[in-house]
C-alpha cells in the first residue's frame, strides 16, 4: 500500500516550506513505502501540473529532496508506493498518473486490476503508461470528467470499483485539478490489508491553518486537535484561489451529483 499528502497554500511557496513539519516524517513513511516515489504541483491556469517521479525509496534520494525545495506552487500531491504483489516498479507504474492538467495518486488497490475497462473511454485506456489498477481507477475518473465535476467523478469511479471488483482495500485518492485539490476516502474493513493493519491505516485527516491546507494519510504525526478525519465515501474540496474547504458526501451509486455541506471557509 502507499502514502498520500497534499497541500494548498495561499500563496506559490517551495514544497519544503509549504510543508514544514511535515517533510520529515512523511519522507521516513519511504522507508516501507519504498518502491518509488512521485510529486506533481500546480503551475499556472491552463498548464499542465510539474511531475517528479523517482521508482527507488524516497529517503535518501538527491531528486526527492532537491524537487521539494527547488519547486514552487500553490497546490501539490506527493505519494509514496508500496507496490501491490505482482506489480513491477517501473516508471509507467508509479503514482502520480498525469493527462492534460489533471494529475492523481491512489492509496490502496482493487482486483482484477482490468474491473473497470470497460467504462472508460477507449483512447484514454488505450494511452495507458501502466498496468495498475491504480491507473485504471484515474482513467475512469478522466472519462466521467467529461460529463461531471471533479466531486462527483471520484464519487462515482469509486462506486464503480465497489461493484464491478472482486476485492478491493482502499479507494482513497487525490486528484489536483486547476482549481483545487480533492481528496476521496474509501475504505474495506474486512480486507486482507486493513485487518492486519489495523483500522486507522487507511484514514485520511485534514488540517485547515491560516495560510495552508493539508491532508495526509496516516503515518505522520496528527494530533487529534488539529487534524479532522474525512469521513469515509466523502470528498474534500480545497480551493485554490482562496483556500476555501468543503466537504461532500458521495451518493449512494451512480447518478446525479451528491450535496455538498460547507466545512470551513478559510479567508483572511
Amino acid at each position: 500500500m502507499c502514502r498520500l499528502l497534499g497541500v494548498v497554500t495561499r500563496t506559490p511557496l517551495p514544497l519544503d516550506t509549504a510543508l514544514d513539519g511535515l517533510v520529515g516524517p512523511f519522507t521516513e513513511l519511504s522507508l516501507e513505502h519504498r518502491d518509488g516515489w512521485g510529486i506533481a504541483a500546480g503551475q499556472g491556469t491552463g498548464a499542465s501540473p510539474l511531475v517528479v517521479k523517482g521508482i527507488e525509496p524516497a529517503a535518501g534520494t538527491d531528486s526527492w529532496g532537491r524537487t521539494l525545495a527547488g519547486t514552487v506552487t500553490d497546490a501539490a500531491l506527493l505519494h509514496l508506493r508500496l507496490a501491490s504483489p505482482g506489480l513491477p516498479v517501473v516508471p509507467g507504474n508509479t503514482h502520480p498518473f498525469t493527462v492534460g492538467t489533471v494529475a492523481f495518486a491512489h492509496n490502496g488497490y482493487f482486483t482484477p486490476y482490468d474491473a473497470l475497462d470497460e467504462l472508460i473511454a477507449p483512447e484514454l485506456l488505450a494511452g495507458a503508461a501502466g498496468s495498475t489498477d491504480s491507473e485504471r481507477y484515474f482513467l475512469r475518473v478522466l472519462t466521467l470528467l467529461r460529463e461531471t465535476g471533479p466531486a462527483d467523478a471520484l464519487a462515482r469511479a469509486a462506486a464503480d470499483v465497489r461493484e464491478r471488483a472482486a476485492a478491493y482495500a482502499s479507494l482513497n485518492c487525490l486528484l489536483l485539478t486547476e482549481d483545487a485539490l480533492y481528496a476521496y476516502a474509501d475504505e474495506d474493513p474486512e480486507s486482507e490489508v486493513s485487518r492486519r493493519r489495523g483500522p486507522d491505516f487507511f484514514r485520511l485527516r485534514y488540517r485547515v491553518d491560516e495560510d495552508r491546507v493539508v491532508i495526509a494519510s496516516s503515518g505522520i504525526p496528527q494530533p487529534d486537535d488539529r487534524w479532522t478525519v474525512l469521513p469515509y465515501r466523502e470528498v474534500l474540496e480545497i480551493r485554490r484561489a482562496d483556500l476555501r474547504v468543503t466537504t461532500t458526501r458521495a451518493a449512494p451509486h451512480s447518478g446525479p451529483a451528491p450535496s455538498t455541506t460547507l466545512a470551513h471557509v478559510n479567508r483572511r
